[in-house]
């Protein structure tokens, strides 16, 4: 008996159904009509398969694709239409690629009978996206998109996460087609999960064992690699001390008294100027972001390097490596542990101390509790963190309010930060947290943003007034571009150009949008406001007028030395 001939359209929903799709963040447009018409249908009745949130902009859906995906551990998935469309998710797909976070965007073309025509909203989307993607193709015909679909699916989740683009022609999406499910779960030449080295394990835990002053270094692998566990095994048989990269943070629990705190450009005192002092580096699913090293030249060149990593690319890229293990972390940790001696480092461990102890009087302890003046962006990101318990996922923007959330919040709990490390997208913030109320629904969401970066993706509240999505945006408000105004003041004589906002009136912004809102000035208020935004159901907007000149510390200028770690700016 011949099977049911389907449309292509809805081949794509089965085929997404296979993927075990739930949440889809999309826009639609006349290029992908066809497949919006079907997700009618997949949306509703005996028949409703997924969540679709119409979002405000392209870029907007990507970001929720993304936040979905960093706290769920799931693969987001974004759809749009062609032309500025497909265009308009690029950035969102760069950021996928940077932060290794898998997502699939499905993006509406001209038929295939149009290609290269320059029809209404054509791009070519497969050139333009091949650089900064995992794997970009373009579905011709139906009859390629059970194995399209499901192939982008085994990409964009295995071996090191990142973003798949698939091209659908509307052709394709009309085309009929008997429709059977595919599972893709191998492809010649690439290699999802390395073969583990018996010989780099026994090396690696050779000089682990030998070591007198070691240093992991904790990365976003193992957060990806589910392999919290085997990393908290691994450091207290070696009893080694681990500092952790910005998108790392949630991979160790803060309250580990093996933590040491954040690594980079504004980390903790200690782990950076430790990095310089150790014997044998342990970098554990982190590639070595020269925000993180600084000057490569003299960066750890007394120590002996191990780099655990499932991409093969990594190793000596940017720092050369002693003892390469190229796998994923699940696997070679607990094979190293297996060879480790029960380490005793407390000396070294104890050297940490002046250090930490240090960064707390001159630069902690003034930035969360200050005496006087105006409201300061660290004291409201400790002030939240307290009253959050722990129990809340961390979604950020980028700029000082991304620096100052992410050293003083608190994650005792894995997949609890979203913020955007590599490509650094102001706008990220409040689309991601979107989808991480998605992602993480049992969980409250808090998304810090700059009054820069809130401006750029300012559409989405539109998205989170329809959807009711319960994020509890902390508006840190200096009435500056705060970052690139501490770069001028200290690298530029203070010449402060173009960094000074005009900013709306926010209160009317909420109102508009019927979001619950409340101005903060007075910092004997601020507990009381975080109290009521988080009591308050759905999505609230707490803005704090923060000192216009609140500076990150501490810092490492760019390009310098680690051990030139500044706590305090004279300028």
């Amino acid at each position: 008996m011949a099977k049911e001939l389907i449309t292509g359209s809805e081949a794509l929903m089965l085929a997404l159904k296979a993927e075990g799709v739930k949440t889809i963040f999309g826009y639609p447009g006349g290029a992908i009509m066809p497949v919006y018409d079907a997700l009618y249908t997949y949306t509703r009745g005996n028949k409703k398969a997924f969540e679709h949130i119409l979002v405000r902009h392209e870029q907007g859906a990507t970001h929720a694709a993304e936040g979905y995906a960093r706290v769920s551990g799931q693969v987001g998935v974004a759809l749009v239409t062609s032309g500025p469309g497909a265009t308009n998710t690029l950035t969102g797909v760069a950021d996928a690629m940077m932060d290794s976070t898998p997502i699939v965007v499905i993006a509406g073309q001209v038929p295939i009978s149009a290609l290269g025509t320059d029809g209404f909203q054509e791009v070519d989307l497969v050139g333009v996206a091949q650089p900064i993607s995992k794997w970009s193709y373009q579905i011709r015909h139906a009859d390629d998109i059970a194995w399209a679909v499901s192939r982008a699916f085994y990409i964009a989740r295995s071996g090191r996460p990142g973003p798949v683009v698939l091209d659908f022609p509307k052709n394709a999406q009309t085309e009929k087609v008997a429709f059977e499910p595919q599972h893709v779960n191998f492809i010649r030449s690439y290699v999802d999960r390395p073969h583990l080295d018996p010989e780099a394990v026994s090396k690696a835990a050779e000089l682990i064992n030998h070591a007198q002053k070691p240093l992991a270094l904790v990365g976003q692998g193992v957060e990806l690699g589910n392999a919290q566990e085997e990393l908290i095994a691994f450091l207290e048989k070696a009893d080694i001390p681990a500092g952790r990269t910005m998108l790392g943070l949630s991979a160790f629990p803060s309250t580990h008294p093996l933590n040491v705190g954040m690594l980079g450009m504004h980390g903790n005192f200690a782990p950076n100027l430790k990095e310089q002092e150790c014997d044998v580096l342990i970098a554990i699913g982190m590639r070595f972001s020269d925000r993180v090293t600084g000057n490569l030249k003299t960066y750890a060149r007394q120590a002996k390097v191990i780099h655990l990593d499932i991409d093969r690319s990594e190793i000596d890229k940017n720092v050369k490596t002693d003892v390469a293990v190229v796998a994923d972390c699940k696997d070679s940790l607990p094979a190293i542990t297996a060879l480790l001696h029960k380490g005793n480092h407390q000396v070294w461990r104890d050297s940490f101390l002046p250090l930490a102890t240090k960064e707390q009087q001159k630069v902690i302890e003034p930035a969360i509790h200050p005496a006087s003046g105006p409201l300061l962006m660290g004291e409201v990101v400790n002030a939240v963190a307290e009253a959050t318990k722990g129990d809340a996922v961390l979604v950020t923007d980028v700029g000082q309010n991304q620096l100052f959330a992410t050293r003083y919040f608190k994650y005792p709990k894995k997949r609890s930060l979203c913020t955007s490390g590599g490509l650094g997208t102001m706008g990220y913030g409040m689309p991601a947290a979107i989808g991480a109320t998605f992602g993480a629904p049992g969980r409250t969401v808090v998304c810090f943003s700059g009054d820069g970066g809130f401006q750029m993706c300012i559409e989405e509240l539109g998205t989170i007034m329809e959807q009711q999505a319960p994020v509890k945006m902390i508006l840190l408000n200096n009435n500056y571009l705060g970052n690139v105004r501490q770069w001028q003041d200290m690298f530029w004589q203070r010449r402060k150009s173009f960094t000074k906002m005009l900013n709306p009136n926010y209160e009317l912004l909420a109102q508009a949008y019927n979001i619950p809102y409340e101005a903060v000035t007075d910092r004997t208020l601020l507990q009381a406001a975080i109290e009521k935004m988080l009591a308050t159901s759905g999505p609230y907007l707490l803005e704090c007028a923060i000192l216009e000149e609140d500076n990150v510390l501490p810092m490492t200028p760019p390009g310098m030395n680690v051990e030139d770690m500044m706590l305090e700016i004279n300028v």
